[in-house]
């Protein structure tokens, strides 16, 4: 039955987050550019990733379900109703839904390509991040997903940063933690940079010495495994000047700014899903 699938990976849409899947697993040797089949309704797009990654593009959604076991679904939330309109007659059990489409839960697809059909569907929730391959993404399966799906799609997403098995009943917090927190990030690196701009340092190197700051940050975090309130009080030394950041920070609410940011960005998620 499987013999007749000459791709090892196909892909429906490939705009940033699929093209940055694409490269990820080339990189990491996952799988070779002849493996790969694309799908991309503007012939510009098919031309990029084709000159890009050498993977074979076409323009029909149904022929990359008809070319690959396992089937990426990188569509904005939009146009997710009439894709899967288009393929539900052509997908077939054995098959693997890879799906990052935002906002829509396991149940949609069951719904989707109806419920007698049991096709497996694996849900992601990537974060920009992924694109350089720091991502941290979130993963839930549903009931007709075996454990050998699930690894081999951890797989994949691990050449994209790490990934995490997470329930699907959290996947609201997920994108407000992962998903939108690097906007918060981005902000908080624009203001510190505000600030050594405003004590007379260029805007190209406050910009540099700022982000490798956060970055190296939160590297300490995760490769010593330390609690970052530790982490915290190791650079605070008596009477110095990261005390004196932290305390006026505090003055000005920082945490439960930032907490609230979060709650706001998750419920947001809620209210998109329900709607």
């Amino acid at each position: 039955h499987m013999s007749n699938m000459p791709m090892k990976l196909g892909f429906i849409g490939c705009g940033n987050m699929g093209s940055a899947f694409i490269g990820g697993v080339i990189r990491s040797g996952y799988a070779q550019p002849d493996e790969i089949i694309a799908a991309e309704p503007l012939a510009e797009g098919r031309e990029r990733v084709k000159s890009q990654y050498a993977i074979h593009v076409t323009d029909s959604n149904t022929y990359v379900l008809s070319q690959a076991q396992t089937v990426f679904l990188c569509v904005k939330p939009q146009v997710v109703d009439r894709v899967l309109a288009e393929i539900r007659d052509v997908v077939e059990d054995y098959q693997l839904i890879v799906t990052i489409v935002a906002g829509k839960p396991l149940a949609y697809y069951d719904e989707a390509f109806g419920r007698e059909k049991h096709i497996k569907v694996i849900r992601l929730m990537p974060n920009t991040p992924a694109l350089i391959g720091q991502g941290m993404t979130a993963v839930c399966a549903n009931p007709y997903a075996a454990q050998g799906d699930l690894n081999e799609v951890l797989r994949i997403v691990e050449s994209l940063g790490l990934a995490e098995v997470v329930p699907e009943e959290l996947f609201d917090t997920v994108t407000a933690v992962s998903g939108s927190s690097p906007s918060c990030v981005f902000m908080f690196i624009e203001a510190l940079a505000d600030a050594a701009v405003r004590g007379g340092m260029s805007r190209v190197q406050a910009y540099k010495f700022v982000s490798q700051a956060v970055a190296g940050s939160a590297q300490l975090v995760l490769q010593t495994g330390r609690h970052p309130a530790e982490l915290k009080d190791m650079v605070c030394s008596p009477a110095g000047t990261s005390i004196e950041a932290v305390q006026t920070l505090e003055e000005h609410g920082f945490r439960a700014a930032v907490i609230e940011a979060m709650g706001a960005a998750g419920e947001r998620s809620a209210r998109m899903r329900l709607n």
